[in-house]
């Protein structure tokens, strides 16, 4: 639970986990990268630090605890704030990879080598071609690599 208490001074105090920290009447905290991040990259708690800024900044930042194990959808710079479009689930399959295709149907399990034709997260819908066949198939992100298909 947070609570604001006014100081007086024009200081103001937020009590999180436990512990006060003085910001500046009119500042907000929020958490900010503290290294430029790579596209494709996964965030991690300690790339995050608390700093003080303008409140419009921190009302749309993203705290690092919320977003640890997401990926960069693009490139971040070092003391930047993380908004929800810049990250999302890291992509399990992505375009041009090479992918094992597999068809469950009851007892019966075949697979067959494949290349992905889009990008997906775990449980998102990929198109990919059946390199023996070359026929293009629908299928679900599976696992790292894996796209399982539905039986005809």
């Amino acid at each position: 639970m947070r609570m604001l208490l006014v100081l007086g001074a024009g200081a103001l105090a937020f009590f999180a986990q436990g512990r006060a920290q003085d910001v500046p009447v009119g500042q907000a905290q929020a958490d900010v990268l503290v290294r430029p991040v790579a596209r494709g990259a996964v965030l991690q708690v300690e790339d995050f630090e608390r700093r003080t800024l303008p409140p419009m900044a921190a009302r749309v930042a993203l705290r690092a605890v919320d977003i640890a194990g997401q990926e960069a959808r693009r490139a971040l710079p070092a003391g930047t704030t993380v908004r929800s479009g810049d990250v999302g689930a890291p992509l399990l399959v992505r375009r041009g990879d090479l992918v094992t295709l597999e068809v469950r149907s009851g007892a019966l399990r075949i697979s067959a080598p494949g290349r992905a034709l889009g990008d997906g997260a775990s449980g998102a819908a990929v198109r990919a071609v059946n390199l023996s066949t070359s026929r293009t198939l629908d299928g679900r992100v599976s696992g790292s690599g894996m796209i399982a298909v539905t039986a005809p």
